[in-house]
């Protein structure tokens, strides 16, 4: 009986042959096409040896071929009659070199220059006729080797007609007419040839020089030579845009550029050099020219030549414009017809022009504008720097002037034009900031133009829309808001509206608060008004940094940092330059430590409030200095009065407690006494007054718990200092009477505290004893020559050192030990000097070599043991 499978399984097992018999075919496929593309011959337009069957893709003879799986290659067939013929030719090519260079060498002085010029025509026209009958034969390779040759030998026949025919002509303008002649030549010859890719780029390159050697040879002033080099870059420009290869265009590129750059050059040197406004408009007129060629050719290039094409164009256009009036213009005014003419360039947002070469002028006028301010930098410099010169004769009497105070010599007269440079773009930004709206539609035609993808949209067409939104790239989504307005959907990569807003705010105030300070350098005001209005400047900033606007989207956040951070340095400024006078010093450093104050208390943010605290800090300790060099004291009696913020600043501290404020004052208060006890060095018992004083201090600041760890170990620490600076001073000689007393009580308080509680730590309990008796007396033991004295502090650390490998507690170990190598370092070291004198100098060499490779050879074992007494000492206690 059949049996008969139900439906459901037959119908899987069906579904299971059909799979494998679709697998079977489609192997079968890639064999086959496999074998195909075996059998079919080369392409014939294929380089020689070039083969690619050979990486599994289909031959270029049938595009529609299947593709071959990677891996099966097929066998190479035997070298074909063209690969054969390719190296004969090349071997006979390589013999005719040898041939041409042996008669060159051996037959050629035999021979009249009629005879080389007939040799050399002979020659060159076989290697310019020669290429033509390669490329028939497919031999491309080949006819780019002759056709180099045959580009050379032209040259030489030039030569050889100037040196037969026309000796007696100029030199420059037989090469102006050769060149012309050899790019008409080789341009014809390109052409023809197509498959060369020689011919065209040499053209080029030969038709740089054809007007410029000609201008030279007829002696031609320098704004023909320009007109000469701008018509040759104009050439090249139109040969880049419609040149035939790519070699061809990327030569006529770069020819262009050098060509174009130099017209400009001799187009601006004649214009900044020019007499009067009459002198200027020859070469305006030919910067403007090169302007209107830059700009056509950015209409066409792409994007990053046609923003190079715009930059080019508009520091052109500044150049001509601005050249005109500067020439009637005396020598530090001169820069603010070049500003005009690049604001004016700002226009160009309202124009037709594309938006890669519109926003190229852009950036034009905004680097002319850069440059203004680079120029205005070493005045601003001058004045923000030159008050450090009144450090060393501080208080010598005032000034008569603001630029006596500086005592810098720059030539002010020709910075005469800088404050108005910054107060104009100052003012500039500052509107572009307080007016964002309206400059954003200005600009916004500019933007649209930009807009990726949308190249025609100079000519009319919509600016390409932003996925799935169909609004415009820079609009932020459907509801339509553009990043520059502070949409909250910005496109990616752009800064934000509040950014750049921001950013306009900040550099306006910066620059507005630079062009203050500049104007009172130029007009050289009384020193008084500079002080005084120094000052101002600063406190201005303050409140500008106190009472900016809130919130985010309109970059006031960055307009108040960077007031922030410009007002400490206009403070410092400010402050270097009353110290010309002790009355302004009091004035201005007084006036500053209550503007400071004032703003730390008005402040929002924590960081804005430490910043202003901390300058108020500073200002105070400055005070107490001035007022104990008012009043006749040496700097090391002045060192405790100085001492006064630190302690004021610990009580402002315990007040404000967890204030985020709090600890910048108190670690300014604790630089001002680190600068007390500076000016105390030179004076042991001052410099013992003002450790105990700064000990004062720092126990008081133990008093509050979170300040406890720090201040009380540091408290402890001054204390001992003080301590052993004065018994110095006293020229104590046998320390230990003073440290025994204290060492004896503190070694049985700390054996009680372990005895009570094991496991406190040895560093705890004996620690501080041992620490006060072994260091002072291991520092006089290395100034002792006398042998006593170190005899017994070694038995001392020994008896210690032995105490903590027995009772395993770690304090004991490493006190005593590292005292014992101490003192035994010392005794040791004559004898070791005394060794190494009377060894040989390639010895201890050797030794440290010989050690390490010991160490190299036993590493693990080393870093093994390392390990082990790590452990080993931290199971200490």
């Amino acid at each position: 009986m059949e049996h008969v499978l139900p439906p459901a399984e037959e119908l899987a097992r069906l579904d299971r042959e059909l799979a494998e018999l679709d697998a079977r075919r489609a192997q079968l496929l890639t064999r086959r096409a496999w074998l195909l593309a075996a059998l079919r011959p080369p392409a014939p337009s294929a380089a020689p040896g070039w083969n690619p069957s050979a990486w599994g893709a289909p031959g270029t003879g049938r595009p529609d071929a299947p593709a071959r799986p990677w891996g099966l290659v097929p066998p190479k067939s035997p070298s074909a009659p063209r690969g054969a013929q390719n190296v004969l030719l090349t071997l006979g090519g390589l013999l005719l070199t040898i041939a041409a260079i042996a008669f060159t060498l051996v037959s050629w002085g035999s021979m009249g220059i009629g005879g080389r010029s007939a040799v050399l025509a002979l020659v060159t026209a076989g290697a310019l006729a020669a290429p033509a009958v390669l490329l028939k034969r497919g031999l491309t390779a080949t006819a780019e080797a002759l056709t180099a040759l045959a580009l050379v030998l032209t040259l030489l026949d030039a030569y050889a007609v100037h040196a037969v025919a026309a000796p007696d002509t100029d030199g420059l303008g037989f090469a102006a007419v050769a060149a012309a002649v050899l790019a008409a030549l080789w341009t014809g010859y390109g052409l023809a040839l197509g498959r060369l890719h020689l011919p065209l780029p040499a053209a080029v390159v030969l038709g740089q020089w054809p007007l410029l050697f000609g201008a030279w040879a007829a002696g031609a002033p320098a704004s023909v030579v320009g007109w000469a080099l701008l018509a040759t870059a104009v050439l090249d420009g139109a040969i880049a845009l419609w040149g035939r290869g790519t070699g061809t265009r990327v030569t006529a590129c770069v020819g262009g550029s050098v060509m174009g750059a130099s017209a400009l050059l001799v187009g601006l040197t004649q214009s900044v050099t020019a007499s009067g406004p009459l002198g200027a408009l020859a070469p305006g007129a030919l910067l403007l020219t090169a302007a209107a060629a830059a700009l056509a050719g950015a209409w066409r290039a792409p994007r990053g030549v046609a923003r190079a094409g715009g930059v080019v164009a508009g520091l052109a256009v500044v150049a001509a414009v601005g050249g005109v009036p500067a020439a009637a213009l005396p020598e530090g005014w001169r820069v603010l017809a070049y500003i005009s003419a690049a604001l004016a360039l700002t226009a160009v947002v309202r124009t037709g022009l594309p938006g890669n070469a519109a926003l190229g002028v852009l950036v034009a006028s905004a680097a002319v504008v850069a440059g203004a301010l680079v120029g205005a930098l070493p005045g601003l410099a001058a004045v923000l720097l030159g008050p450090v010169t009144l450090l060393p004769d501080a208080w010598a009497g005032p000034e008569e002037g603001f630029r006596a105070a500086l005592g810098s010599t720059l030539p002010w007269r020709e910075l005469r034009a800088a404050p108005v440079v910054l107060a104009v773009t100052a003012a500039l930004l500052g509107s572009a900031y307080r007016w964002w709206p309206s400059w954003v539609r200005i600009a916004e035609p500019l933007i649209a133009r930009e807009a990726p993808g949308a190249g025609a949209t100079a000519a009319g067409a919509p600016a390409a829309a932003a996925p799935g939104t169909g609004a415009p790239w820079y609009a932020g989504g459907p509801a339509g808001a553009p990043w520059y307005t502070g949409g909250a959907s910005a496109a990616r990569g752009r800064p934000s509206a509040a950014a750049l807003r921001g950013a306009a705010g900040a550099a306006a105030a910066v620059l507005g608060w630079g062009a203050l300070l500049l104007a009172g350098a130029v007009l050289d005001v009384p020193y008084a008004v500079a002080v005084g209005g120094e000052t101002v400047l600063v406190a201005g900033l303050l409140a500008l940094a106190v009472h900016g606007t809130d919130g985010g989207r309109d970059g006031s956040a960055a307009v108040r940092g960077t007031a922030l951070v410009v007002a400490p340095a206009g403070a410092v400024s400010a402050g270097l330059l009353s110290l010309a006078s002790e009355r302004a010093s009091y004035a201005v450093f007084g006036a500053l430590a209550a503007l400071f104050a004032g703003a730390a208390v008005r402040a929002r943010g924590g960081v804005p409030r430490a910043v202003f605290a901390v300058a108020a800090t500073a200002g105070c300790t400055v005070l107490t200095g001035f007022a104990g060099r008012s009043l006749g004291l040496a700097p090391h009696e002045a060192a405790p009065l100085v001492l006064l913020v630190p302690a004021l600043t610990v009580l402002l501290g315990a007040g404000l407690r967890r204030d985020p404020v709090a600890p910048p004052v108190e670690l300014t208060g604790a630089l001002g006494a680190l600068v007390a006890v500076g000016l105390a060095v030179p004076d042991a018992p001052f410099l013992a007054l003002v450790l105990a004083l700064c000990g004062v201090l720092a126990a008081g600041a133990a008093v509050r718990p979170e300040r406890r760890p720090v201040a009380g170990h540091l408290a402890a620490a001054l204390f001992v200092l003080a301590t052993w600076v004065r018994l110095g001073a006293s020229e104590v000689s046998f320390p230990e009477a003073y440290t025994l007393p204290v060492t004896v009580p503190a070694l049985v308080a700390g054996f009680l505290r372990r005895r009570k509680d094991p496991e406190a730590s040895s560093w705890t309990a004996y620690g501080p004893g041992l620490a006060v008796t072994l260091l002072p007396s291991l520092a006089v033991a290395w100034t002792d020559p006398d042998w006593r004295r170190p005899l017994l502090l070694g038995v001392a650390a020994l008896v210690i050192t032995l105490l903590g490998a027995r009772h395993r507690l770690q304090a004991l170990l490493l006190l005593g030990g590292a005292v014992l190598a101490l003192d035994g370092l010392h005794e040791l070291a004559p004898y070791v000097v005394q060794v190494a004198g009377a060894l040989p100098r390639w010895l201890p060499p050797a030794l440290a070599g010989l050690l390490l490779l010991v160490v190299g050879a036993t590493y693990e074992q080393r870093l093994r043991d390392a390990r082990r007494l790590k452990d080993a000492l931290g199971r200490m206690r």
